[in-house]
């Protein structure tokens, strides 16, 4: 079973899943963040059902929660908590929140390896970041083997 990586912002929502095993996150897409929470909630929702056509369903959904350095709350940690928590009462699916201090730096300098120009990597930073914010959760918590 998949988990789906959320990096909610007020401009961009990036996107990002994991492989079945629960082993690698990838980013998948960005998408306009700058309309109301229940908006951008009803933007994962559907984001979620074109990941699912046809293939593994999405178990869990992981959301990136903003702090300063020191891991203090900022201006943005309570409004992705409240987006969490419409998220939460939208879907059966359990939502966890995930630090993501430093991940849209480490994003950005994961593509810049590869592509050169800011201004393609800006249209793909949030869902690079996304699955930076995923990835980390996955190393953090190991899907055990069913079979095992």
């Amino acid at each position: 079973m998949r988990i789906l990586g959320v990096d909610y912002g007020e401009r961009r929502i990036g996107i990002a899943v994991s492989d079945p095993t629960g082993t690698i996150a990838r980013p998948v897409e960005t998408v306009a963040g700058n309309a109301s929470q229940a908006a951008a909630v009803t933007h994962v929702l559907e984001a979620i059902a074109r990941l699912e056509q046809g293939d593994d369903p999405i178990a869990a959904i992981v959301v990136g929660l903003p702090s300063r350095l020191d891991g203090s709350a900022n201006d943005q940690t309570a409004r992705v908590g409240a987006f969490a928590a419409l998220l939460r009462a939208r879907t059966d699916r359990p939502v966890t929140l995930q630090d993501e201090r430093l991940t849209s730096h480490e994003a950005d300098g994961r593509l810049a390896l590869r592509e050169r120009d800011w201004r393609v990597r800006k249209q793909r930073l949030d869902a690079a970041a996304a699955a930076v914010i995923l990835q980390e959760y996955l190393d953090a918590h190991p899907q055990r083997d069913p079979e095992a």
